[in-house]
């Protein structure tokens, strides 16, 4: 056999970077210290994450049992490591790392993974953003909501959630849908916060609540989002606001213990933009 019909042409295409930057992050390590490594799998759960992601950001949209396809004419072990073949990316493995994530918790491993892009890249975190979007699926989606619940659990607790009609950002008002929360910083975009909630939530019901979460993992000084923030039934009580939203508006300060302070506002809508919160109590003015 010569040489040159040993050689065997495999695609990187642009996904070197994302696995590039999978592997300067450090996301496969920390998915294994989370999630255990078993000595008898073939592939660990890290990395099966890390070809999720490359997946993801392949641009392709197939079913799950395909999903090992994807790798067939890539250079799978420049991507995924040595001696990593297509067939271990399965759909039961793939499932079983679902499970076991969801079983974890995802959000607190996206916020170890965050925590670890902010330590790495220097990430200032002066001001962020708060905004949502829905996504529509198709289906009937059946499963019922279950009452018994409390409305602190449905909010922020980790479960199932409903697909339900609600507000569609997507324009498809006819099918049910998901909500998706982000929270990303104004340096770099970064995504430092997310939550996917029911179909059928409002803004003004859960973003204080998520303000609330995102402050327990991440200091920051400001936030920006839109009225969905400051017209909530649960802000979060901070000593100033600044509001940018084009409105006319007058703050007045209410005290509530000797060091808490609640910002009472009153505005006329004329453009929905957002919120800044920071400047002093008790200052009047027009944008």
């Amino acid at each position: 056999m010569s040489y040159l019909e040993e050689i065997q042409v495999k695609n990187l295409d642009h996904l070197g970077i994302v696995a590039g930057l999978i592997d300067e992050i450090g996301i496969v390590k920390i998915i294994n210290n989370k999630l255990g490594i078993d000595v008898r799998e073939k592939i660990s759960a890290g990395t099966v994450v890390k070809s999720i992601l490359i997946n993801g950001l392949g641009f392709v949209s197939r079913p799950l049992y395909l999903f090992s396809q994807f790798f067939q004419d890539k250079a799978i072990e420049k991507l995924l490591g040595e001696r990593i073949k297509p067939d271990y990316l399965n759909d039961d493995k793939i499932g079983r790392v679902m499970d076991e994530l969801y079983k974890y918790g995802l959000n607190d491993i996206f916020i170890e993974v965050v925590l670890e892009v902010i330590k790495k890249f220097k990430i200032d975190l002066k001001y962020s953003h708060l905004d949502s979007t829905s996504f529509h699926l198709d289906g009937e989606y059946k499963r019922e909501e279950d009452k018994e619940k409390q409305e602190e659990e449905k909010i922020i607790k980790e479960r199932p959630i409903l697909i339900k009609k609600g507000y569609s950002r997507d324009h498809r008002p006819d099918l049910k849908q998901c909500v998706l929360d982000l929270i990303t910083s104004q340096d770099g975009d970064i995504p430092l916060f997310v939550r996917v909630g029911d179909g059928n939530e409002s803004d003004k019901a859960v973003f204080g609540k998520v303000l609330v979460e995102f402050k327990k993992q991440i200091k920051f000084d400001s936030i920006m989002g839109c009225e969905g923030l400051y017209m909530g039934k649960k802000i979060p009580t901070y000593p100033t606001f600044k509001m940018d939203n084009g409105s006319s508006m007058a703050l007045k300060k209410q005290r509530i213990g000797p060091n808490l302070g609640v910002g009472e506002l009153k505005m006329k809508y004329r453009k929905r933009r957002g919120l800044i919160l920071k400047v002093p109590w008790e200052k009047k003015f027009s944008l």
